[in-house]
């Protein structure tokens, strides 16, 4: 019989943890639904947003957006609708909807996430938020509009 030396032992057991912890993170990856990783990602943004970083929630947008509308004219547009509402109160998510094809855009995968909205100097509004899954794998914004 062979004997296995003990520093070899924790090698291999220590690669094999390694390889188990990998497969379960893949795993939970994967077992989550488009909707919750788009929706992680647009509350990530939304933060930046609510915080008042306008050019660095451009530079966390979707390429498509980023192609459609310059960083001036992202900042330019959220002072003019976002500042003259104050500080977010509160967000409460309506609801998430999943598609593939979305009016005047390109065929992809989409998340449309409604949340139900209120700032210092608006009681009540909705905010859409619509992140999709971009050409690296991660889901990005690729539209905002605030009722």
């Amino acid at each position: 019989m062979r004997r296995v030396c003990p520093s070899t032992f924790k090698i291999v057991a220590a690669f094999s943890l390694l390889m188990l912890l990998r497969a379960t993170c893949a795993q939970a990856t994967a077992q989550q639904k488009p909707e919750q990783l788009a929706q992680q990602s647009s509350e990530s943004w939304l933060a930046l947003v609510d915080s008042g970083k306008y050019a660095e929630s451009w530079q966390e947008c979707a390429q498509i957006f980023q192609a459609a509308v310059t960083k001036e004219q992202w900042q330019s547009a959220l002072r003019a609708t976002r500042d003259p509402l104050g500080k977010l109160l509160w967000r409460k998510l309506k609801g998430a909807t999943y598609s593939k094809t979305l009016p005047g855009a390109p065929d992809g995968e989409y998340v449309v996430i409604h949340y139900e909205s209120s700032f210092e100097h608006k009681q009540a509004a909705v905010e859409t938020v619509t992140p999709m899954l971009d050409k690296d794998g991660k889901w990005r914004v690729s539209g905002y509009y605030l009722k």
